[in-house]
């Protein structure tokens, strides 16, 4: 491909760095322009990560014909508005996760991509992980015989200034839930990428360290359509965090795997070794130490998509299946009952 995408990015903060890092990299990306509701951030990143054009309204981001893929690092709550201006004006759109904190919008800005023909790509990056991949591919080809129980450990640190950082942290309006619609998402997606889909959750969620509105704790027991069980472990309020750690039980083999790589591999007909694999930097205390790597491969495969006429490695109705089990996590820990989905 002789032509670059080019990309805008609307937001500023920590997450947008990623995607401009990302784009940097890219041989066959470049970043055209970034929009901040601050027009003196909007400039500063530019110039950081050599933007041509800062702005601080997305709409007039979003009439230049040159740019072609939208990368939306918004708070989570602005994610499907924002997507959904990107794809009427004829942007491809890639945005972080979660997808939206509804379901509605998550629907909307779904729509809205398919009647304007624009590709809809959603930062899932566990799921790039080696681990995770090689883990993928042992139960698809049945190495594990019939699952019987899938478990994440998410088990994050994130200090009270955190959430004093920015007004939309913590809150329902615009985090949409806490330890698992934000942090704990990625481990839900991969969860579900690599078990098939929840068909029900009964849960306990709530704030027990952190002055904030939605849940810094939560604790999932869930059952799959392939009829495993699981248990789902989100926080940020233990000190100092751990690596996000996931298990995966079969009558005939258990793999165990975490940010530090695979730690145990064990088939009952013990004719395959631990794979090797890269480990991956932990985010566990730490936001800003997330490894570069994931979002390259998503950028690449965006780029790859667009080209290509083909959906994106995460598409907007696989996003919108770890929104829904976070929101049906809430539920039942409102409710006190089991939750179908």
């Amino acid at each position: 491909m002789d032509k670059k995408l080019r990309f805008g990015i609307l937001g500023a903060g920590v997450v947008a760095q990623f995607h401009a890092r990302a784009i940097k990299l890219s041989d066959r990306a470049e970043l055209a322009a970034v929009c901040s509701s601050q027009l003196d951030k909007a400039r500063e990143f530019a110039g950081q990560f050599g933007a041509e054009q800062a702005y601080d309204d997305y709409a007039q981001m979003l009439s230049k014909d040159d740019i072609d893929i939208i990368c939306i690092c918004t708070p989570s709550g602005v994610h499907a508005e924002a997507g959904i201006a990107a794809a009427k004006a004829g942007k491809h759109v890639l945005v972080e996760k979660p997808l939206d904190i509804t379901l509605d919008k998550i629907d909307a800005l779904i729509d809205a991509c398919a009647a304007n023909g624009v590709k809809l790509g959603v930062i899932h990056q566990r799921r790039t992980m080696p681990a995770a991949v090689e883990a993928r591919k042992a139960i698809a080809a049945g190495k594990l015989g019939k699952m019987v129980l899938g478990d994440a450990y998410l088990k994050y640190y994130r200090s009270p200034e955190y959430y004093k950082s920015s007004t939309w942290r913590g809150t329902w309006e615009m985090d949409g839930g806490g330890a698992l619609m934000n942090q704990g998402i990625h481990g839900i997606d991969l969860l579900q990428w690599m078990m098939g889909g929840v068909k029900s959750v009964f849960a306990y969620a709530a704030p027990l360290a952190r002055d904030i509105e939605v849940e810094d704790t939560a604790v999932a027991v869930v059952r799959f359509h392939n009829g495993a069980f699981g248990v789902i472990q989100g926080t940020t309020s233990v000190y100092p965090g751990q690596e996000a750690r996931f298990e995966l039980h079969g009558e005939s083999g258990t793999i165990s795997f975490g940010d530090s790589g695979i730690q145990q591999w064990v088939l009952a007909d013990g004719n395959e070794e631990k794979p090797e694999v890269a480990e991956a930097p932990s985010s566990s205390s730490d936001p800003a130490n997330i490894s570069i790597a994931g979002h390259s491969i998503q950028i690449e495969d965006m780029i790859d998509a667009v080209t290509e006429g083909r959906e994106p490695m995460v598409n907007g109705a696989e996003a919108r299946a770890a929104v829904q089990l976070v929101l049906a996590i809430y539920e039942s820990a409102k409710t006190g009952k089991e939750i179908f989905l």
